[in-house]
């Protein structure tokens, strides 16, 4: 990845190991160390003590590896309450959750044969053992053919998945595959954990359709009583908080915190004065440049601009009969003028940003390839936007934009999430464009992204793809025709045939071929328009230990067992 910029009010080298750190300088290494910056041994921490997280949205659905519940502030507030198999380190590489197993590994290529082993002493908060069962449950409604009506986020890998077995009383669990599948450590991972097997038996059921549904439905609208992390859930006041504290039967390492509570701000804009008036310790949001400044001026609060695995984009509602004509969206896109968005939106805190030129990788990553700039998409050409309707046989008239069978384009909707001052802004400037063709695009903001991308409640829409350092599989969540995650309803045979294909490569060079083209066909598709490579940013107290950016799905939350309080 590029390097980030530091907007810190500080100067020097850091954390020093020690647990000292000069005033707004707890994050000053992380450039250099991002894994190991604002590491402060246990010997400098106090015994205790609560820290205040702030989120961005509700929780609405608690089930994270439904289409609906796969939402980031979700997967924060249960980051330490569900197990998974592996998650992501800040600088990308990935790591075997070892509170939760004890080994992983390829064990036959032919078939595909993944063993794990669970750690003996690891177990849900009622007793019940991690174990075989969990595995399995989780890949029945993950698979897409033993639960239809499960709705997960995705089946990428599960569904190449021929059968999970049990060993050792539960401990060992063998899975073979059906066909390879590139990216096998992302299964049961940090991005789609698992629920307890026994409490959807309890709750519905884990051996028939209809059982697996009513408990995949329960897990999202129950708040879990369960856990089996370090955290456990002690409250939640709907759209206020979510109160986490030790769970007393965690086998492994104690948390350091008594409490962590994640706390509902959705106006981005209120959580710098939050982090201030010492209402939060850490704050989290997409940076405006306002507040960027504002923090940047406070005592006592360090922040840190990173450049990692989150890209912006907008998407296309293809259920819009209009939208459906590929004619309209690639001039819809080439109106929008991409760097001019950037200059007016996080172009005014870092000049790392710049136009994203692919669906599936972002620079730095091996793989990363332009596949966008030859159709024009992003460039702001009205002239050429007007050519491609004109040549297509739409008109003007009256200043409205009418099809070549007549008909005037209807007014549409694009939507951001509330409170989000940059995406508004995007939405405006897209709607700008849009109305120099002769289309009315209204801006209006939503409260529960999940829910309108589900129900697709949209004609346009701008969020963020929080992706984890799994490409193929990823890829296949994201665009495959019956993916639970393809809101906007695109549909290539071409394009999941090659992802497909990708998914199920040994051979990384390959698959990352066989992605390109696919991602070439999307963007001529004209279907999702990338924007920039997200610079996420996170500010905290300095007395906050162990807190630090996580540019991936996983986010700040990664090691929540971990944070910490200095010693005064």
């Amino acid at each position: 990845m590029g390097s980030a910029l530091i907007l810190s009010a500080c100067g020097g080298d850091g954390g020093d190991g020690d647990g000292a750190a000069e005033p707004g300088n707890i994050y000053a290494d992380c450039d250099a160390n991002p894994n190991e910056c604002n590491a402060v041994p246990d010997d400098q921490l106090q015994d205790g003590g609560e820290i205040s997280f702030a989120i961005e949205k509700n929780i609405p659905n608690w089930n994270i590896i439904s289409s609906e519940g796969n939402v980031q502030e979700s997967a924060f507030v249960l980051k330490g309450v569900l197990p998974y198999t592996f998650y992501a380190e800040p600088d990308f590489t990935v790591t075997m959750n070892e509170d939760v197993l004890v080994s992983a590994e390829q064990v036959s290529d032919d078939p595909q044969t993944i063993e794990y082993e669970i750690q003996p002493d690891a177990q849900w908060s009622d007793g019940t053992p991690i174990n075989a069962d969990d595995f399995i449950y989780n890949w029945k409604v993950q698979n897409g053919e033993d639960c239809p009506d499960c709705a997960p986020a995705s089946t990428s890998g599960y569904d190449q998945v021929e059968s999970v077995e049990g060993s050792d009383d539960g401990k060992t669990v063998t899975v073979t595959f059906k066909e390879p599948f590139t990216d096998w450590k992302v299964l049961w991972g940090s991005g789609g954990p698992m629920y307890p097997a026994h409490i959807a038996e309890e709750n519905g059921g884990t051996d028939s359709p209809k059982g697996l549904a009513e408990s995949f439905e329960w897990f999202g609208k129950n708040v879990p009583e369960y856990s089996g992390g370090p955290f456990k859930i002690e409250n939640f006041q709907d759209n206020e908080s979510v109160t986490a504290v030790p769970n007393e039967n965690f086998w492994g390492e104690a948390p350091n915190l008594d409490r962590l509570i994640y706390r509902v701000i959705t106006e981005a804009s209120e959580q710098p004065t939050a982090l201030q008036n010492n209402e939060v310790q850490v704050i989290y949001p997409q940076p405006q440049v306002d507040f960027v400044d504002q923090i940047d001026a406070m005592q006592g609060v360090s922040s840190h601009i990173g450049m990692g695995l989150v890209w912006e984009h907008f998407d296309f509602n293809l259920k819009n009969k209009f939208l459906s004509d590929e004619p309209l969206r690639d001039a819809l896109f080439t109106a929008v003028d991409r760097q001019g968005i950037i200059d007016k939106t996080v172009g005014q805190f870092t000049d790392k940003a710049e136009p994203l030129n692919s669906h599936n990788f972002v620079p730095g990553q091996d793989g990363y390839e332009d596949v966008v700039s030859e159709f024009g998409h992003g460039s702001g050409d009205v002239e050429a936007a007007k050519k491609i309707l004109t040549d297509a046989g739409y008109e003007l008239s009256g200043g409205k934009l009418q099809t070549p069978d007549g008909k005037t384009v209807p007014e549409m909707r694009i939507r951001y999430t509330t409170g989000n001052e940059i995406r508004q802004n995007e939405c405006e400037l897209f709607a700008q464009a849009a109305k120099e063709l002769g289309v009315t695009v209204n801006v209006e903001p939503t409260d529960d992204l999940g829910g309108t991308l589900v129900e697709g409640d949209y004609d346009i829409i701008v969020f963020a793809w929080v992706s984890s350092p799994f490409p193929y599989s990823g890829a296949v969540q994201l665009w495959t025709s019956d993916s639970g995650s393809n809101f906007g309803k695109y549909e290539n045979e071409e394009v999941d045939k090659l992802l497909r294909e990708a998914a199920s490569e040994t051979d990384t060079a390959v698959a990352t071929e066989k992605l390109n083209e696919a991602d070439k066909i999307m963007s001529e598709d004209a279907y999702v328009l990338p924007l920039y490579q997200k610079p996420t940013f996170i500010a905290a107290h300095d007395n906050v230990a162990n807190v630090r950016n996580n540019s991936t799905l996983d986010g700040p939350v990664y090691n929540v067992a971990e944070w910490g309080l200095r010693k005064e």
